[in-house]
């Protein structure tokens, strides 16, 4: 049997899970158990920062939020490429 190399083509209809992280913070469970729908959760990043984009849980690019209509989006600001390899 032979491989033939047919670059990745044959992956594109693989289904992957893409998640935009706004930012993380940490609470005591009595405190998550107190939300309202008027509590306001602080965040660890500052409204000037991108946001990290991820796939499968690894981060690939980040990018900022944008509004198109009624909508929001995602515009990518940077790919996250391969650290060099010693």
């Amino acid at each position: 049997m032979t491989f033939q190399t047919r670059g990745f083509e044959f992956l594109k209809d693989v289904d992957v899970r893409l998640t935009v992280e706004l930012g993380r913070t940490e609470m005591k469970l009595k405190d998550v158990l107190s939300l309202t729908e008027e509590s306001v959760v602080m965040l660890d990043r500052l409204t000037d920062e991108l946001l990290d984009v991820m796939v499968n849980g690894k981060l690939i690019a980040r990018g900022e939020v944008v509004a198109q209509g009624e909508r929001f989006g995602l515009r990518i600001v940077e790919l996250v490429g391969q650290e060099a390899q010693v």
